[in-house]
């Protein structure tokens, strides 16, 4: 590790058919996910969905009841966590409170017996690189969440390990340290190259830092693409409803009349109908007619909760525009922009080019 420099290089990680259960619970069934080497992979889904499980079992702190863990050529389903050259990052920290920053930095280099010399240079290079410099010396009670949350983050540069993994860390932080701390560690990770595994329910920590992100429910993988592309093309009504806010209005064909029964008839199945609230805008010549349930002012932009027959559909209006409660509104959108769904499975459907035809006359 130069002064300047700390450089990692990355390793990548397959996960293939992990399973895992306890007594009658599944945690995770039968997952697939590829991890390139030196990205930021975020495993994203809401609470007891599988996340934190899988990480750890990637770690080696778990072993999956089925299935195969890969880092780089290698099979270290059966290897210790100390033998996968990984560290890791917990939402608790987990800093000895007795110990200075330094010695919370450089525990793991001294109980792997590093020569002091070298220890000493690792530490003034990364804590120039995590701006600690001048805190050394405090011990971590005297410091704020975002400063423990740098030694905790220090402590796993120093390590100089390929992959890192994180659980949740930045979940005690308030919201303006939660966002600087999100741009402070892509960077780190980008410049160090070092592959990161990222645990979160925080869609907004998902989308903006990582190049990959692993939607999981319920055990199994839901989705797994670019951020824009969960976005902008979620492959099922679970997706449409977690990514976004606020998420995807899905609402039944129906709310549609002619047209909308017509798509079902086409598709041969009950179907439910998306739209993000950015696609739908407020336009006197709009042939969806609909009353405002609600207006809630938000600077920039005004979110409209529109019932459209008995369904609700949510539109970002701009913030200079006035809304009442109880009036009525017409909504106009683009047919490339509504997007299909198999009401009974939640499958995302392919509209044909006939089909944005159709919508347009």
């Amino acid at each position: 590790m130069s002064a300047a420099h700390p450089a990692h290089h990355g390793r990548s990680i397959e996960l293939q058919s992990i399973s895992k259960s306890w007594d009658q619970t599944k945690a995770l069934d039968s997952v697939n996910i590829s991890i390139p080497a030196g990205s930021f992979t975020a495993l994203l889904g809401p609470s007891g969905c599988g996340k934190s499980t899988l990480l750890r079992i990637i770690a080696g702190l778990e072993t999956a009841t089925e299935g195969t863990v890969r880092i780089g050529d290698e099979d270290v389903t059966r290897r210790p966590p100390d033998k996968r050259d990984l560290s890791m990052v917990f939402q608790s920290y987990a800093l000895f409170p007795h110990l200075d920053v330094a010695e919370n930095i450089i525990f793991g280099l001294k109980t792997r017996k590093e020569p002091k010399k070298q220890r000493t240079e690792k530490l003034l290079a990364v804590a120039e690189l995590m701006g600690l410099e001048k805190l050394l010396d405090r011990k971590p009670g005297a410091l704020s969440g975002g400063q423990q949350q740098r030694v905790a983050l220090a402590r796993a540069v120093i390590a100089e390990r390929s992959i890192c993994l994180m659980d949740e860390p930045l979940s005690n932080l308030d919201a303006k340290l939660r966002h600087e701390m999100r741009v402070e560690l892509r960077a780190l990770q980008q410049k160090l190259g070092f592959t990161m595994v990222y645990v979160t329910h925080d869609q907004a920590e998902a989308i903006t830092m990582a190049d990959q992100v692993v939607l999981l429910n319920a055990g199994q993988v839901e989705q797994v693409d670019a951020p824009r592309a969960l976005y902008d093309a979620p492959r099922s009504t679970f997706a449409a409803r977690f990514i976004g806010t606020p998420p995807m209005s899905l609402f039944e064909a129906s709310a549609l009349g002619d047209m909308g029964r017509q798509l079902s008839r086409d598709a041969g199945t009950e179907l439910l109908l998306g739209l993000r609230p950015e696609a739908v805008t407020p336009n006197e010549k709009g042939h969806l007619k609909a009353t405002i349930a609600a207006a809630e002012f938000q600077g920039a932009d005004t979110m409209l909760d529109c019932l459209v027959g008995d369904e609700m559909i949510t539109v970002r209006a701009s913030g200079r525009s006035h809304f009442a409660a109880g009036s009525p509104v017409s909504l106009s959108f683009a047919p490339e922009e509504l997007a299909l769904f198999d009401k009974a499975s939640g499958a995302r459907l392919i509209k044909s080019q006939k089909l944005v035809e159709a919508l347009r006359s």
